[in-house]
């Protein structure tokens, strides 16, 4: 995908994560400090990041419940954790013509993908803890923030002792949104108009299952560049 004439553009994620892990070493956040990425685009950029401050890498597992007439919509977000984390668009839950037993339905199903996904690219490694500390949330880039948003609203509740939302590119609007679901907000771009995360990169290639295996390993090599 090439960018559109003017806008700033990174070569790939990991361009991208190397960038972001520079200008989070300028900000000698307190140890110790967890990433955390998004999957599965968010890995290769928090990948660079964890490797730049030495912090243990883990994903950060959330699915989205859509509405029952426009399942892209999210009604609800669920968080990984013991127990899960349910976090709700409440401007839309009210109106939503969502019934318990459709929303209990798709918990259900969200909670079995996000096992399958924590055993497929960690073997069920439990989730590193963060209470107690800097924890960084990553993802490749953010458009409306209803997921993110989520994540962080869970996040919260389990004590970190800073929380810092760490972005390549997003809309100023989305990230003044989630200014108040964090401590500290990092991002590179922040393009007007903005039309889609993809238009930032050079090469936006969808990131495969082995790509997320092989930045989750620690004896993983660096990328070049």
């Amino acid at each position: 995908m090439l960018p559109r004439q003017g806008l700033r553009a990174f070569a790939d994620r990991s361009e991208a994560g190397r960038e972001l892990a520079r200008r989070l070493l300028q900000l000698k956040l307190p140890p110790p400090c967890v990433v955390l990425a998004l999957p599965r685009g968010g890995v290769p950029v928090a990948a660079e990041v964890a490797r730049a401050l030495h912090a243990p890498l883990d994903l950060l597992l959330v699915r989205k419940i859509g509405m029952p007439w426009q399942p892209e919509l999210a009604l609800a977000a669920v968080v990984e954790g013991d127990p899960p984390d349910i976090v709700y668009e409440d401007p839309l839950r009210h109106g939503a013509d969502a019934d318990h037993a459709y929303v209990e339905a798709q918990l259900k199903q969200q909670l079995r993908e996000i096992t399958r996904q924590r055993q497929a690219y960690l073997h069920g490694r439990p989730p590193v803890a963060v209470q107690g500390c800097t924890t960084i949330v990553v993802d490749d880039g953010i458009a409306t923030g209803t997921t993110v948003r989520a994540a962080l609203k869970a996040l919260r509740r389990r004590q970190p002792a800073r929380l810092v939302l760490a972005v390549p590119v997003a809309p100023r609007d989305t990230l003044q949104a989630l200014r108040s679901e964090v401590d500290q907000i990092v991002c590179l771009a922040t393009p007007h108009p903005f039309r889609a995360v993809g238009e930032h990169y050079l090469c936006f290639d969808q990131v495969e299952d082995a790509q997320v295996l092989e930045a989750l390993n620690p004896a993983a090599p660096a990328q070049p560049g």
